[in-house]
């Protein structure tokens, strides 16, 4: 961008006020003359539609009378046959005759009172035809028509139905009746049937076939047949209903030709020529003064736009020549590095960069120049405030290109993320503080089970001893002991290793657990997050008699976690569930905590915690995630908060639900799955 000054408002106004003070008259003469032409051509172009709409009318008028006078011969011819004698092979011959005489009829059929067929004769025409389905599946409309005709004695036609052939072709055909009554009594019907397209294409003569395309189609827009050279264009139609003895259909003309043309004769084309040369003066005169105008509106309306648009914004923007200097910088810019425009502009070496990162900045400026457009993320960076403050910065750069379309600098758009910065450090700083205090909680309630489980082992161990002292001889001069002596001494001394080694497992787990470790992503098995609680998880149900399932596929899925963290959410959602049962409306024998884990897909794994105690209320499940929310007397109300926080910085989420026969609660949460572990390199490969 260039940093072309804006031009007085007031001083521009008043010039242009000057250089239009004579235009209105040529304006109004302009605006007369098109008037005139436009209602001229418009009334022109008015008539030619209405004469060809006309047209078409009387066409579908024509086309429909013939359709059906068409339908009346046909019925007539019929009426005819079904006087001749079945007898012999002269009804034959004269069906026939009937099928060429009448190419729309395609099958001529004799039926008894019965509606069975007695004789039929098909059109050479259509050799194929009841081929796919037979016509004894095919009957049903022509039995409604012949019942009709029956019942008036008069000849009926059926609903138009679809005839299927080979190739998955086939036509619109309809079915006409003609019964033959003696003596009040119907003894012969015969049932031609008719191809709808063949009848659009006798009916209908060449003439009107050249200049529309015909259409027969149903009240509801659905297409039977059509006829004629091409498509029509659509846009001039006209309907007529065709309605005879029970066939009832709209004929459709739709004119080939498109709207006229906007010039349709020599007259308005003569109007439009003069009144194209008196414009073209009036251009002409008119052209200097609005080529000027027009660029200096322009311009002005493309200054203020982007200077509205440069004072609105709160990030900065900065624009760099190829050489690296400084040709435009907005307010946001100048107010963030604190710096105003004069000291900015034209520096190769700009005020706000770090000393110590002059060499650097420089050398990545330079390949930046020789380079490609760069990434549209952006890259991040340090800047430098007038008062030596650095500060961290987003930058996102584009080329500038000018008029000629090459490229004459970069424009960037700079935001400051320190604010950004300070607010994720102290949302880090809370979230440590969260799971301190997490792990503070934690191990208090461990050292109550520790101060529990400890005392059995280290009272064995103690009554091991003072058997083992009592059995020992008290001094040098009594007797050694026997050898049945020996060996309860030796079961009591392996008892205190057994209970030594099981208070050294109680206390190495507790000390696993709670240990401060760095966070970091594992690719790990669940039945080994799963294992690394188990013995915690077992020391809390041990006081409540609760049993503990564990259901894992095989083979077990993998997950991408912060091991320690993750363990810590199964050991709280766990020891919640455990603490659940306690309540005394849940019976000892139906205290069991289950642990799951389910494949979601190809990307989470689900672990569920599943208890079986009296649920949770609904007042009490809208706020249970709120940190220091609790309804334990001794509970800080930061363990399902952290749970949840946990799971959602590993992209997972943490719900609950009713258990599966409306009994306990199902904890469930999802973390993200991994492939297994890649095996190891051979020394060979580079």
């Amino acid at each position: 961008m260039s940093d072309m000054p804006l031009p007085d408002p007031p001083s521009m106004i008043f010039g242009l006020s000057r250089r239009w003070r004579g235009t209105p008259l040529w304006v109004a003469l302009v605006a007369l003359v098109a008037l005139v032409l436009a209602a001229l051509l418009w009334m022109t172009w008015q008539h030619e539609q209405t004469q060809v709409q006309e047209s078409t009318e009387t066409a579908a008028q024509a086309a429909a009378a013939d359709v059906r006078q068409r339908l009346g011969d046909d019925m007539q011819a019929l009426q005819r046959l079904l006087w001749q004698s079945a007898d012999g092979p002269g009804w034959h011959l004269q069906a026939e005759a009937l099928l060429r005489a009448n190419p729309e009829i395609i099958r001529v059929e004799r039926r008894d009172n019965r509606f069975t067929v007695i004789d039929s004769v098909r059109s050479p025409a259509y050799p194929q035809q009841f081929s796919t389905i037979p016509r004894s599946a095919m009957s049903v409309d022509a039995e409604i028509a012949c019942a009709t005709a029956r019942r008036f004695s008069a000849p009926a036609f059926s609903r138009s139905y679809f005839l299927p052939s080979a190739g998955g072709l086939g036509l619109e055909v309809v079915d006409l009746c003609v019964p033959q009554s003696v003596e009040g009594r119907t003894d012969t019907t015969l049932v031609a049937t008719l191809a709808l397209q063949d009848l659009l294409r006798e009916a209908v003569p060449p003439e009107v076939t050249r200049r529309h395309e015909v259409l027969l189609v149903e009240s509801d827009g659905t297409r039977l047949a059509r006829t004629g050279a091409r498509r029509g264009a659509g846009i001039f139609m006209a309907d007529r209903l065709v309605d005879i003895s029970g066939f009832t259909a709209l004929l459709r003309l739709d004119n080939l030709g498109g709207r006229p043309p906007l010039i349709p004769n020599l007259s308005a084309a003569l109007v439009v020529m003069l009144s194209a040369a008196l414009s073209g003066v009036l251009v002409v005169l008119l052209h200097d003064v609005r080529r000027r105008t027009a660029a200096e509106q322009a311009l002005a309306e493309a200054l203020a736009f982007r200077k509205a648009m440069e004072d609105s914004l709160v990030t900065g923007l900065r624009a760099r020549s190829s050489d690296g200097r400084i040709t435009h910088v907005n307010a946001a810019f100048c107010q963030m590095v604190g710096f105003s425009a004069e000291e900015l502009l034209g520096a190769t070496v700009p005020p706000y960069w770090p000393p110590e990162m002059v060499e650097t900045y420089t050398r990545r400026q330079a390949e930046r120049n020789a380079g490609d457009t760069p990434p549209r993320e952006g890259h991040e960076t340090l800047f430098m405030r007038r008062g030596g403050e650095r500060f961290p910065v987003l930058i996102f750069e584009a080329p500038l290109v000018d008029a000629r379309g090459r490229r004459s600098g970069w424009m960037s758009t700079v935001l400051d993320v320190s604010a950004q910065r300070r607010i994720e450090e102290l949302s880090r700083q809370q979230q440590e503080k969260l799971q301190a205090a997490a792990r503070l909680a934690t191990m208090g309630e461990m050292a109550t089970l520790l101060s529990h489980e400890l005392n059995q082992p280290l009272a064995a161990i103690a009554s091991y001893a003072t058997g083992s002292l009592n059995l020992m001889p008290a001094t040098e001069a009594d007797p050694p002991a026997d050898l049945e002596t020996q060996l309860m001494i030796r079961q009591a001394m392996v008892r205190m290793a057994e209970q030594a080694e099981r208070a050294g497992r109680v206390i190495r787990s507790v000390h696993q657990f709670v240990r401060r470790r760095e966070r970091l992503r594992e690719n790990v098995r669940t039945t080994e997050l799963i294992e690394a609680v188990l013995p915690l998880v077992r020391l809390a149900a041990r006081r409540s008699h609760t049993r503990i399932e564990v259901d894992i596929p095989e083979p077990p899925p993998r997950v991408s976690c912060d091991r320690t963290m993750v363990e810590q959410v199964l050991l709280n959602l766990a020891r919640n569930g455990i603490q659940a049962m306690e309540d005394e409306a849940v019976e000892p024998a139906g205290r069991e905590l289950r642990l799951e884990v389910r494949a979601q897909g190809e990307r989470w794994v689900e672990l569920r915690i599943i208890d079986r105690g009296p649920g949770i209320p609904q007042e009490i499940a809208r706020q249970l995630f709120t940190p220091f929310f609790t309804t334990k007397p001794e509970g800080m109300g930061i363990g399902l908060a952290m749970c949840r926080t946990v799971v959602e910085q590993h992209g997972g989420a943490l719900d609950f639900e009713a258990g599966p026969d409306g009994r306990g609660t199902v904890f469930r949460f999802t973390l993200p799955a991994s492939a297994p572990a890649a095996p190891p390199l051979s020394s060979s490969s580079p």
